[in-house]
């Protein structure tokens, strides 16, 4: 059955459903790309290590870095050895079974190693590994 519209009611498309899908998935990507971008800001050398196992990053595990210059990051953040015990404090809080992760540059002092270790310990948190350049070339530059 045919219908027959009078010249002043014509169709039309309706843009705006369209227009905030385009907008969500425009949030969505930007908020994706951020969260990427997070995890790779500090640049360090990792030592070579021939007998690893891969460790998956998870969003509940904790990627501490310890810079060439004994700097410490926890999640890229810079923080000294006393906002590490708080990050570390406020992350127990939430969940015990948490997982720290060690990224420490292959000059790091052994020192500031040492200190984010401890750290871990007194919180009760285990280190589930650090992190190496698995006998590839030793540069990780993300």
């Amino acid at each position: 059955m045919a219908v027959k519209y009078d010249e002043e009611d014509k169709p039309e498309v309706q843009m705006t459903s369209m227009m905030d899908c385009i907008f969500l998935l425009l949030i969505f990507f930007l908020v994706s790309s951020q969260l990427k971008k997070i995890e790779k800001e500090v640049p360090v050398e990792l030592p070579q290590a021939q007998a690893t196992r891969e460790i998956k990053m998870t969003p509940d595990l904790i990627k501490v870095t310890v810079s060439a210059k004994g700097d410490i990051f926890v999640r890229g953040n810079k923080v000294g050895p006393g906002g590490l015990r708080s990050a570390l404090q406020a992350a127990a809080k939430e969940n015990r079974d948490r997982k720290v992760i060690v990224d420490g540059d292959i000059y790091a002092p052994f020192r500031a190693v040492v200190q984010v270790l401890d750290a871990c310990r007194q919180e009760q948190l285990s280190v589930s590994g650090i992190h190496t350049a698995d006998g590839q070339a030793a540069t990780y530059k993300p």
